[in-house]
């Protein structure tokens, strides 16, 4: 990242290209940053050393952009040591900038193990709560069915497989096209698989049928052309990359016999949405847009939901995009889909929390809603939801219906385009939420279904709030 000379940090060529990128001039660097626009100049020039207190304004004002470009050990354990500090259990630690630098440059051993701590401080509280989850619902054991097993598996690996991402990224740009058309997919199904496809009517509700012996794909007429698209890209990667999934798809520790091919399915979507929407090409333009997820629909030619389902893996060592949370929920509240690269973690049985804004989206198709929220840890999110509509392409079949929500830590709502309609600096403006009713400590909540499990309640026969009973 940036010389140094003595002790003293000089970053003249990183903060150029940081500026370059997001597109600022130096007066609107300088005043996002707090600085004048001379004594910019003099940091863009080398004129002056980068102080551990500018750099921290850096880190708070682009905290995806100014982490990434630290490529020095002592810059990834800043970045490490700072994402750590911000969880709420060191609200009020107050640490200085200086005092931060001076930690990480003179412990790093201490630094690193602060870090390894940290996250596996995370991951024993997503054990926690998914047995608490478990217990609360009345799931015994480790009885989770096959889709469960893989939809954790998932969510366990980040939701994003390195070896399969980055082929199918090469894969794409040999194809050199954007969005990728189906004529292009056809040809190169048939070119390089001996593969034909098809796309035929079929009464049956048929999305896709694969005859390996005749080397034939069959797409159901009725499929929008995103699903169409997709499709085929699924039926290439599945062929392309058949050795990959496969050896992925065999180290998976998976209980059920079922979960194997699950897998492989899984993985196999995973490489058509990484083909479609290649890592480089689409986590820049993402950011270019600020995320506006219509116009990245347009730009790759895929669906609302899969542009949406495709933030949430941009989790590629030194290039990631923004944390983003993604779900999908069904009419009855059921979450079929789930990952979240924040401090938010889903219930894994039974529903999301009902003053959540998706719930409002499944019944309201084709109209984005948005909402600022915190959670009891006190963390804040700004989310996007929006309801959706498959159709069946028969009157006799009722069309899917659902809503897909997205989502992000506050501090990056600047490059969300969705939050630009919340206050979000208003401390008082944000919905209070929770995972889900058995696992919210909120006492007072007028939406409240289950007490909390395991929380003792108290029952007064002679006074009735909006629930029949008062946390104790």
């Amino acid at each position: 990242m940036a010389r140094r000379a003595g002790t003293r940090l000089f970053a003249g060529h990183e903060l150029k290209q940081l500026r370059q990128k997001v597109g600022l001039g130096q007066a609107a660097m300088a005043a996002r940053v707090g600085l004048s626009v001379s004594y910019l100049s003099q940091l863009e020039n080398d004129d002056r050393p980068i102080t551990p207190a500018v750099n921290e304004a850096f880190a708070a004002a682009f905290p995806i952009d100014w982490n990434n470009n630290a490529a020095e050990d002592s810059d990834r354990r800043l970045a490490g040591v700072r994402e750590a500090l911000a969880d709420p259990l060191f609200a009020g630690a107050g640490v200085e900038p200086q005092a931060l630098h001076r930690l990480v440059e003179q412990q790093p051993l201490f630094a690193d193990q602060f870090i390894r701590l940290h996250d596996a401080k995370r991951r024993a509280e997503e054990r926690l709560q998914l047995n608490d989850d478990r217990f609360a619902s009345g799931v015994p054991g480790d009885d989770r069915l096959p889709w469960e097993e893989v939809r954790d598996w998932f969510h366990e690996a980040g939701n994003y497989v390195d070896n399969i991402d980055r082929s199918a990224e090469a894969l794409a740009d040999e194809f050199a096209a954007e969005p990728l058309p189906e004529a292009l997919l056809a040809h190169a199904l048939k070119k390089r698989h001996g593969v034909d496809t098809v796309i035929a009517a079929d009464d049956g509700g048929m999305l896709r049928r694969f005859d390996r012996a005749r080397g034939l794909l069959t797409i159901g007429s009725a499929q929008p052309p995103e699903t169409r698209r997709f499709t085929m890209a699924h039926q290439l990667a599945q062929l392309e990359f058949r050795w990959q999934i496969a050896a992925v798809a065999a180290q998976a520790r998976l209980r059920a016999e079922e979960a194997h091919p699950l897998l492989s399915v899984g993985l196999a979507n995973y490489a058509a949405g990484a083909l479609l929407m290649p890592y480089g090409r689409f986590r820049e333009t993402a950011r270019t847009l600020r995320h506006d997820i219509d116009r990245l629909c347009q730009r790759f030619g895929v669906s609302f939901e899969q542009a949406c389902h495709r933030l949430s893996t941009l989790q590629r060592p030194g290039e990631r995009g923004i944390p983003f949370f993604f779900c999908r929920v069904d009419m009855a509240g059921n979450i079929t889909k789930r990952h979240s690269a924040t401090r938010l973690q889903f219930a894994r049985f039974g529903g999301a929390c009902p003053l959540w804004i998706v719930h409002e989206a499944v019944a309201i198709p084709d109209r984005i809603l948005v909402q600022l929220a915190e959670m009891p840890d006190g963390v804040r999110y700004v989310s996007m939801a929006k309801g959706l509509v498959k159709p069946s392409g028969s009157f006799t079949r009722a069309p899917r219906r659902f809503a897909v929500a997205l989502g992000c830590e506050v501090e990056h709502a600047r490059d969300f385009i969705y939050a630009d309609a919340l206050d979000v600096a208003n401390l008082g403006a944000a919905t209070p939420i929770g995972i889900s009713c058995r696992l919210c400590p909120r006492p007072h909540c007028d939406q409240r279904a289950f007490p909390p499990a395991g929380q003792p309640i108290t029952v007064d026969a002679d006074n009735r709030d909006v629930v029949p009973y008062r946390l104790a």
